[in-house]
């Protein structure tokens, strides 16, 4: 991806950590990005529902949005503008490489917008990030230079959706529904009724993902 593009930053003093900086040595890392309009204490929420194992940051995207923040405009809905989306990207790879100690691994896990960042950053470091957990969210329209990479290695994503999800377009989810199959090693949860939201059902099959994916051995980061 071209370096021409200007990263949007992530405020480190915004980030909230599960463990204090010396209980996080040594440790995975799972990254946690929220939806539109929210904050980085949303899915953070989820945090006491989750496997033990890594340290949980949540971060805060980068853009003011109404009472929260957004990590790129929203534009035509499930398809964001220009190079947004790759600006948002990168700025969270900016952080995870200016942080004092390198995590074992990093795992992924966002909703709607954030949902769409787990997979953008996959497409820009493949090597990098060991599994996605995508709530609600969608592929970035086009490709990228990551995706062929993807191809070879198949990470482990789970995509929940609701089938009464009034904010994610029908086309977004198709085109998702392409592109994963192809890209990664797929769980696909779909929930009768659901809306734009994730339910206690669907987080039972999310904590048993990631269970699954801390039960293997770590995959080292780039």
């Amino acid at each position: 991806m071209a370096t021409s593009i200007r990263p949007e930053p992530i405020d480190p003093a915004a980030v909230l950590w599960s463990a204090a900086a010396p209980d996080r040595v040594g440790r995975p890392l799972l990254l946690v990005l929220h939806g539109y309009g929210s904050t980085e204490g949303d899915l953070f929420s989820l945090a006491p529902h989750l496997p033990l194992q890594p340290t949980i940051a949540a971060l805060r995207a980068p853009l003011q949005a109404g009472q929260g923040w957004s990590w790129f405009p929203i534009g035509v809905p499930g398809d964001p503008v220009g190079d947004a989306l790759d600006a948002a990207a990168l700025g969270i790879i900016e952080w995870l490489d200016a942080l004092p100690e390198q995590p074992t691994s990093i795992g992924l896990l966002g909703f709607s917008q954030g949902g769409a960042m787990t997979l953008q950053l996959m497409r820009h470091a493949p090597e990098r990030f060991a599994f996605a957990v995508q709530l609600s969210g969608f592929i970035g329209s086009g490709t990228h230079p990551g995706d062929a990479r993807l191809a070879e290695l198949a990470p482990p994503v789970f995509w929940g959706r609701g089938t009464l999800d009034p904010v994610i377009p029908e086309g977004a989810v198709a085109r998702t529904q392409a592109w994963l199959p192809t890209h990664s090693t797929l769980t696909e949860g779909i929930y009768e009724g659901m809306g734009h939201s994730i339910s206690q059902a669907e987080l039972g099959e999310i904590v048993a993902f990631l269970r699954e994916q801390y039960a293997a051995p770590a995959v080292p980061t780039a």
